[in-house]
């Protein structure tokens, strides 16, 4: 092989493989991690035993791409009906209520609590944005928040 060979094989080699040493260290360190299982969501609270119209939790952030288990709860007071753009927007695998399971094919319309209990509700994002839940009727009242997927 002469000198002009090899000088044009090294160049190349090196062309070939520049994008992917560039590609190798194009980590985000700070870019949140998905993983295999489903995470737990902060429960949310819809009342206290103060005030009907208490929430103990407003505003929650999700990784696209991860499985999630989200407990809602009613302390009681009203019937709080709970809406929500996420559902539209995440593939729904089943609502949990005293240990019967609801399996979905679709996004509900909204949960509904017609007194004190716990509904978990587990789904997988698959839709980066900003999403809202509310009782729309006390929404006024501050019953009312964010979902940011990322």
């Amino acid at each position: 092989m002469n000198i002009r060979t090899a000088i044009a094989l090294a160049v190349f080699t090196g062309l070939a493989f520049a994008p992917l040493a560039a590609h190798a260290d194009d980590d985000d360190d700070d870019a949140p991690k998905t993983t295999r299982s489903s995470q737990n969501v902060p429960e949310l609270i819809l009342g206290s035993k103060d005030s009907s119209y208490d929430v103990n939790k407003k505003d929650f952030e999700l990784i696209s791409g991860q499985g999630y288990r989200w407990k809602i709860s009613s302390y009681g007071g009203f019937e709080y009906k709970f809406m929500t753009d996420l559902f539209r927007n995440v593939w729904v695998d089943q609502i949990v209520i005293n240990d019967l399971e609801v399996h979905m094919a679709g996004a509900p319309a909204w949960l509904e609590f017609d007194g004190k209990g716990t509904m978990m509700v587990q789904f997988h994002t698959v839709r980066p944005g900003q999403y809202t839940w509310s009782v729309p009727d006390l929404a006024d009242k501050g019953l009312k928040g964010t979902i940011t997927i990322k």
